[in-house]
């Protein structure tokens, strides 16, 4: 059957199969991971339960592969949303990796898919309340919002980093000023582009970061801020409907912070 929208999702895990639920149906979906495996799975119990969904293997640090899933997009019929959800933590990763894929393979994303947005398509790129706290220059803000693509991973400031959560911070705070930069060339599309930055997440990879040495540190700020959980998927997802949606017409250059409320705790209560 013949579907009218096409939904682009990068990453196919926790965050990306839930945002597939909740605004994949009637559309047809192309979801990308590097991980075939990964995709196989994802792929076959979308489809036990009705989605019309393909998975296209994809490195996002590569930009050669991102044009070829935009353009496979673009054949397949009008592209109403991109929803980019795969990325690494400083629980799993190490600093070249945390570089190529959170802070390259974002922009390599938004560089692809500008020339195939047309009236009404909306990117969607999943931040971190992370990036809300990284201490950067103006100027250095300015290169990580204009540099090209190809010259980011060259700044100065970033060849400099050497802590994974340092290059996590920095990558995610890069998502957010890049999005804002992008939103007049995606305005004179008729198109949107946003970030949502959310804070813990119930995913594998936040588990992994749950039991990293600095996972109590995490946990316990939950707890200490009032909401007492980490967030659900679904939450996530139904934030990501929102800014991929007709309600958010207006709306675009922004972030969506979806955190319990730990961004206003640290601003506010935690003791210094």
């Amino acid at each position: 059957m013949a579907h009218d929208e096409v939904l682009v999702v990068t990453g196919a895990g926790g965050m990306g199969e839930a945002v597939v639920r909740r605004i994949g149906s009637g559309r047809d979906v192309l979801l990308a991971d590097y991980s075939q495996e990964a995709l196989d799975r994802v792929v076959a119990g979308l489809r036990d339960q009705g989605y019309a969904v393909d998975g296209r293997v994809t490195d996002v640090s590569d930009r050669a592969a991102l044009d070829e899933l935009a353009r496979a997009a673009e054949e397949r019929g009008r592209i109403a949303a991109v929803v980019h959800t795969a990325g690494v933590s400083a629980a799993t990763a190490g600093v070249d990796q945390m570089v190529a894929v959170d802070l390259v393979g974002t922009a390599h994303v938004i560089d692809a898919f500008e020339p195939v947005a047309t009236p009404g398509t909306s990117l969607v790129c999943v931040a971190s309340m992370a990036g809300h706290y990284a201490q950067l220059s103006a100027e250095e803000e300015r290169q990580l919002a204009t540099a090209p693509t190809e010259e980011l991973a060259t700044l100065p400031f970033v060849r400099a980093l050497a802590d994974p959560t340092q290059a996590y911070i920095l990558a995610k705070r890069a998502n957010q000023l890049r999005v804002q930069a992008a939103a007049l060339a995606w305005n004179r599309r008729g198109a949107r582009i946003n970030t949502v930055s959310p804070g813990v997440i119930s995913t594998a990879m936040a588990r992994a970061e749950a039991a990293s040495r600095s996972g109590g540190h995490m946990l316990g700020m939950l707890d200490a801020c009032g909401i007492g959980r980490m967030g659900s998927t679904g939450e996530l997802a139904e934030a990501v409907a929102y800014l991929a949606g007709a309600g958010s017409r207006y709306v675009t250059g922004t972030d969506l912070l979806i955190d319990g409320g730990q961004a206003a705790w640290i601003r506010w209560h935690m003791a210094g």
